[in-house]
């Protein structure tokens, strides 16, 4: 009586056992052997799966590989330019290169500005100002302007708004509610009341002349 893979069943002593499992082991050994090399994989070259890992050894050499170090600091001073470039915000960049290709032209011409300079007219002329009472007109000729040359043109807000240090004008969806703290009110009062204070000065000052 045997089992399924071809050993006696039942009770055996030590010896019998022993016997029976060299003679299993030899068969299997000649079957081995008997077998072709793409049955067996005997003699086949040796495939060695890369992890993509690195180990302390290699991480060391590629330190002191000069093209490794020099392809990583490339690497690491693209990536801090962009996300400076982030960071600082695209449309001021953009304000920021408009400004420098603006001084490259200015350098370009003499020093001496007449009256009749074609740029520093245009310039002034465009610049926007809130007490401007052809403000809305002018806004309106410029989009009018940039309609026609087909460019887009990015929706503005153009009501009346609380003025601030910086010029900064409310997105056009702005429901006209200040929300602010009123921090700017207050710094426009201060200067105010200093302005008043430097001419009230002035104006004792100069009284008995």
């Amino acid at each position: 009586m045997h089992t399924l893979d071809g050993k006696k069943a039942g009770l055996q002593d030590a010896q019998s056992l022993k016997s029976e499992t060299d003679k299993r082991r030899r068969e299997e050994h000649q079957m081995f052997d008997q077998m072709s090399s793409e049955v067996s994989g005997r003699d086949a070259e040796v495939k060695v799966r890369s992890t993509g890992r690195r180990g302390r050894r290699a991480r060391d050499a590629a330190a002191e590989d000069p093209e490794e170090q020099k392809r990583k600091e490339a690497h690491e001073q693209k990536k801090k330019e962009l996300y400076d470039r982030w960071g600082k915000g695209l449309k001021q960049l953009e304000d920021q290169e408009a400004r420098h290709a603006e001084m490259s032209h200015e350098a370009a011409k003499p020093v001496a500005r007449y009256a009749n300079d074609e740029d520093l007219d245009r310039h002034l002329r465009e610049q926007e100002h809130a007490d401007d009472p052809m403000l809305h007109y002018m806004q309106e000729k410029r989009k009018k302007r940039e309609q026609q040359l087909n460019k887009p043109v990015m929706p503005v807000y153009t009501g009346s708004y609380p003025e601030n240090r910086f010029g900064i004008r409310p997105g056009y969806r702005w429901d006209g509610v200040d929300r602010s703290n009123g921090y700017e009110q207050r710094w426009f009062n201060k200067q105010n009341e200093r302005r008043a204070v430097q001419d009230e000065a002035y104006k004792y000052s100069v009284e008995d002349m």
